[in-house]
């Protein structure tokens, strides 16, 4: 693992005090870092897993533990990524966002993908790994399908009124949601919205360009129909097993066509 100089010289001074607290049997590393694509603009992910009977305790106590460990600039629970048990933080100076994810240790083995494991109190993280394989969740094609004709009636709506913000942000959303993990798919790779696609799906990433737009009406009309062109070339492989909604596109796209040429 080739670790930056800022963020090699954190984790030299952090897991030596995070080791000092019995209560943890262990200290892993996820993200970029394992990905192999860590940069001077990295996060760090630690995941800490800590002993079933005092999960509760250091769950209260999780600022005040951090400050201990690192100088803690900034902090609070990820509840809006929809993961409580991290705190995302801000180290240093210099400037350091580290996420600190705590886990019970009978929960370390469930995940998506192999964390690094940086210390393992008595080894075992290392045999939780070794027993239990990763899952990740399948991108579920019907899901967006049965959901992508009405989102573009309501990109349509906003586009309509007026409300470019609510557009610009809408196409965002649509990106992040429907074709960067369709994009992601089609080379193979895994779901993370729109990360790393200019490096990992470079073709894909050039076709995106066109669902951007600036703060202009015909600009995000257009946007919004790249957006439909995209996904209807991107999920055709998956045409036998999606049950297309036909008459709610053809519906849906007449709509969007009518407030771009009419401004209904």
């Amino acid at each position: 693992m080739d670790v930056p100089s800022l963020h090699s010289q954190f984790l030299s001074d952090v897991l030596p005090r995070i080791q000092k607290d019995a209560r943890v049997a262990g200290v892993a590393i996820t993200g970029s870092f394992v990905g192999g694509r860590p940069d001077v603009y990295s996060d760090v992910d630690l995941i800490l897993a800590i002993d079933d009977e005092a999960y509760e305790a250091v769950m209260r106590e999780r600022l005040v533990l951090i400050s201990s460990w690192a100088s803690l600039v900034a902090g609070f629970t990820g509840e809006h990524v929809g993961e409580p048990r991290v705190i995302i933080t801000l180290v240093g100076p210099p400037l350091l966002h580290v996420d600190f994810k705590f886990v019970r240790a009978s929960d370390f083995a469930e995940r998506i993908e192999d964390p690094e494991i940086l210390w393992d109190r008595d080894g075992q993280l290392t045999g939780a790994l070794a027993q239990q394989p990763p899952a990740n969740p399948a991108f579920d094609l019907q899901w967006i399908e049965d959901r992508f004709w009405v989102w573009v009636h309501y990109g349509a709506t906003k586009l309509g009124r007026g409300e470019l913000f609510e557009t610009i942000g809408f196409l965002a959303y649509l990106r992040d949601s429907v074709l960067g993990p369709l994009a992601a798919r089609r080379v193979g790779a895994p779901s993370r919205g729109v990360r790393h696609l200019e490096s990992i799906a470079p073709d894909e990433a050039r076709d995106l360009q066109a669902t951007l737009c600036g703060y202009d009406r015909h600009e995000a009309g257009q946007a919004l129909l790249a957006t439909v062109d995209l996904y209807r070339r991107w999920s055709d492989a998956d045409a036998a097993v999606v049950e297309r909604h036909r008459n709610a596109e053809k519906l849906a796209v007449q709509y969007l066509h009518d407030v771009i040429d009419h401004g209904l």
